[in-house]
């Protein structure tokens, strides 16, 4: 059972790693879910334009792109692209704290991984619950 953090094309070393995992195993077992390996991948505005081009054929940009690698719908496993540029750009228009909008899209890309959706008016209010549920947890 491994959560870890990778940088692709940018800097953004994760500071106390160790809470950020005990919070998203909390977020998961609240779900009755538990997660195997977990990969949050930290990266450019530019490098996951890439992948959604590549993978999902959206010429769009993003600021989270959620890859389910599960076998068994209580086993957590995946990979989740967020792009540092547009957390921060969202921390900024939200008028958030950058931390807060971590927490935001890190919650958002587990909550895919769990079966939450947001492609629906009623599935985006669920999600943006879950979120905030989710944040609520985190150790400060």
């Amino acid at each position: 059972m491994a959560i870890l953090f990778f940088e692709e094309d940018i800097r953004f070393p994760v500071r106390n790693k160790n809470k950020f995992k005990k919070w998203l195993r909390t977020v998961a077992a609240k779900e009755g879910k538990r997660i195997g390996e977990l990969n949050y991948i930290f990266c450019t505005d530019e490098y996951l334009y890439q992948i959604n081009v590549e993978y999902l054929n959206h010429s769009t940009y993003t600021d989270i792109i959620t890859f389910d690698n599960s076998e068994d719908v209580n086993f957590i496993e995946g990979d989740i692209f967020i792009s540092v540029e547009r957390i921060r750009e969202n921390a900024h228009i939200e008028g958030a704290a950058l931390e807060n909008e971590l927490l935001r899209v890190m919650s958002h890309g587990l909550l895919h991984l769990m079966g939450y959706k947001d492609k629906k008016e009623e599935d985006k209010r669920l999600m943006r619950e879950m979120e905030n549920q989710s944040i609520s947890l985190f150790p400060y």
